[in-house]
């Protein structure tokens, strides 16, 4: 059985978009059958909090290099591009969830 995928969810402050984001990051996996433990986080927390996860998704840019897999949801606060991005979440959550 696949284990449980640790997600940080980050924004600029680590309150507004990155808990609109949590949201709809938690029933896409839920829809998706991947268990999930949700932190958020700042963008400047990234790098440290990284550590402590499976897989990082943004809601602001983040362009430095990371250790674990990496994905901006701007499209899940936005609107832009929705469905997309929520594939990709999927996606990425899933592959993840089976590497454990």
């Amino acid at each position: 059985m696949a284990k449980e995928v640790k997600v940080l969810v980050a924004c600029g402050s680590g309150v507004a978009t990155s808990t609109i984001a949590q949201e709809e990051i938690k029933e896409i996996a839920k829809n998706a059958g991947v268990k999930i433990r949700l932190m958020k986080g700042t963008i400047a927390e990234v790098p440290v909090k990284q550590k402590d996860v499976d897989v990082v998704f943004t809601t602001a840019n983040y362009r430095n290099p990371l250790e674990k897999p990496h994905l901006s949801v701007f499209g899940l606060v936005s609107g832009l591009n929705k469905e997309a991005a929520k594939k990709k979440v999927e996606e990425l959550l899933k592959s993840i969830s089976e590497e454990l």
